[in-house]
């Protein structure tokens, strides 16, 4: 791979995990903390501090495996993809900015996040979320199985707006439903990814 190495020898290395995508921290590395990261798969970085070679994890044991490395357009910066052993952070957090590194999966995250904080205030009179989970579990999952009777129903009609209409309503049920169980977006994609393998 081609770097371009700035005056001191050193190129800005991104780290990021594999998995959730998230920026754990920022390193930098020379030719020699380059090559001995390939080597032994484990980030390697050159300190500024201490002058010398530093690999993340040789004290602690919160390594960051190399899964993928990847040069920028201009060549002087470099994308290393890692699994995380552990908090990244040196102040035990998982990344350097105090943020938890959990998969986001955009707007259904957020929907999550408005789904448990409706649940949590119970206010039934304005959260129609409230409603639903104050009728208990089986009719959640009445709820869900309407909405995939309609998505099928719609999916073989001709009318794509009413067809996103009805998946919309399925999987935002549906997500109420993991809700009510215990469980995540993050548990579907375990089990989904136990599955790939």
């Amino acid at each position: 791979m081609d770097i371009k190495y700035d005056s001191n020898g050193l190129v800005p290395v991104i780290i990021q995990d594999a998995t959730t995508k998230n920026v754990l921290m920022l390193g930098y590395m020379n030719d020699e903390a380059y090559k001995k990261t390939l080597e032994t798969k484990r980030v390697t970085f050159y300190s500024r501090s201490k002058q010398r070679l530093w690999t993340k994890g040789e004290e602690s044991g919160n390594f960051l495996n190399m899964v993928d490395i990847k040069n920028d357009c201009d060549k002087d910066t470099l994308l290393v993809q890692v699994n995380p052993e552990g908090p990244t952070c040196h102040k035990g957090t998982d990344t350097c900015w105090q943020t938890e590194n959990k998969s986001h999966y955009g707007f259904f995250s957020t929907l999550e996040d408005v789904i448990a904080e409706r649940v949590a205030n119970k206010d039934t009179n304005s959260s129609y979320v409230a409603r639903l989970f104050d009728k208990g579990i089986n009719k959640i999952a009445q709820k869900v199985g309407e909405e995939a009777v309609e998505t099928v129903i719609e999916a073989m009609d001709n009318n794509d707006e009413l067809f996103l209409y009805e998946s919309a309503d399925l999987l935002f049920h549906y997500l109420m439903l993991l809700k009510a169980k215990g469980f995540t977006l993050k548990d579907i994609e375990e089990q989904l990814k136990s599955r790939h393998k």
